[in-house]
């Protein structure tokens, strides 16, 4: 399948640099995987699309402030490091900028010597390598609090004065490079309202990696391969999932990562149980969907793997046709953008 078949043109005014200010007033497309057709709403009329005995499967991972800027020990160069993915004993696989004045053995220092990098090795990706940390404070996470920024994603220019607007309201466990952006508009006042209709809220954790949220580059849709990422369904969750689906319940994923999540517990155990592990499931149509019924989702990037994803649930022609209107209308795309509920 070639990957041509998912691009589109998106005039550049329409990416979303910043959020608006109510969260909930994003405007939201719906649109029938089945027929096709699509209503035009605002997120806030999410509620009624919802019934008694649902589950909303949200991913309550929290992004990790972790785009550290320093400077090469050696040199005094300034320099940039995104950590992507910890590999163990204060081990990390990021991103360098620039990438050519990093050799094995470079140094790099942040917060005055707060915390220091060792380069390693090169990583399998472009500009990727792979760190050993070196710091003195007791805990990682609160170091990178006070020294890192939020990772955003590259089609972001606008400075981010509220680094929360870039988490969701239900984040909890940090660890993504990336926000599971679907789950933005939430607040909590809706999220009491959806509980309030009998609609349970099943929470999950998906580390989300920045190859997510990456262009395909291959040729083919089958040659491309997807970054693994870490995830976990404890048993609560699982419960209520189980349950729904015993009982007629829909089970409705906010955003890619809780779809790719479910369907990779499916595909590892064969039922939706407690489980974690590494995941680099990719969903691209063909793909028989078994654990998701619905899902919201925001407008994505041409030739993304998560365009591929909703194209396999809602079909090539729906989507791309939705997206044509959604350019027609001007919706706003991207992380700081409207949303889309596909039922």
């Amino acid at each position: 399948m070639d990957v041509s078949l998912f691009d589109f043109q998106l005039p550049e005014e329409l990416i979303a640099q910043t959020p608006i200010a109510d969260r909930s007033r994003a405007r939201m497309m719906v649109l029938n995987r089945e027929s096709g057709a699509i209503e035009h709403k605002h997120f806030t009329d999410l509620l009624s699309y919802l019934q008694a005995g649902d589950v909303l499967v949200l991913n309550d991972s929290r992004v990790r402030p972790a785009r550290l800027l320093g400077i090469k020990a050696e040199t005094g160069a300034q320099m940039e490091v995104l950590l992507l993915k910890p590999l163990g004993d204060d081990r990390w696989e990021a991103l360098v900028k620039p990438a050519k004045r990093v050799k094995p053995g470079t140094v790099i220092h942040f917060g005055e010597g707060l915390l220091r990098a060792v380069a390693e090795a090169t990583a399998d990706m472009p500009g990727g390598w792979h760190f050993q940390l070196q710091y003195e404070a007791e805990n990682l996470d609160h170091l990178l609090e006070e020294l890192g920024e939020m990772p955003l994603p590259p089609y972001i220019r606008e400075r981010l004065d509220d680094a929360d607007r870039y988490q969701t309201v239900y984040a909890r466990q940090i660890g993504s490079a990336a926000a599971p952006t679907a789950g933005l508009h939430f607040t909590p006042d809706i999220l009491q309202q959806i509980e309030q209709k009998g609609v349970k809220i099943a929470p999950l954790t998906l580390h989300v990696g920045l190859g997510t949220f990456r262009p395909v580059t291959a040729g083919k849709v089958e040659e491309h391969t997807m970054h693994a990422e870490y995830y976990e369904l404890g048993e609560e969750s699982a419960a209520m999932i189980q349950e729904a689906q015993a009982t007629g319940g829909r089970i409705i994923a906010v955003g890619t990562t809780s779809v790719r999540t479910l369907e990779s517990v499916v595909q590892q155990r064969g039922k939706i149980e407690p489980s974690s592990g590494w995941t680099d499931i990719f969903i691209y149509p063909g793909y028989n969907f078994q654990a998701v019924d619905a899902m919201v989702t925001n407008f994505h990037l041409p030739r993304s793997s998560l365009l591929m994803l909703i194209s396999a649930f809602a079909s090539r022609e729906h989507v791309l046709s939705a997206y044509q209107a959604a350019v027609e209308e001007q919706y706003r795309f991207f992380s700081f953008g409207d949303a889309m509920l596909i039922l």
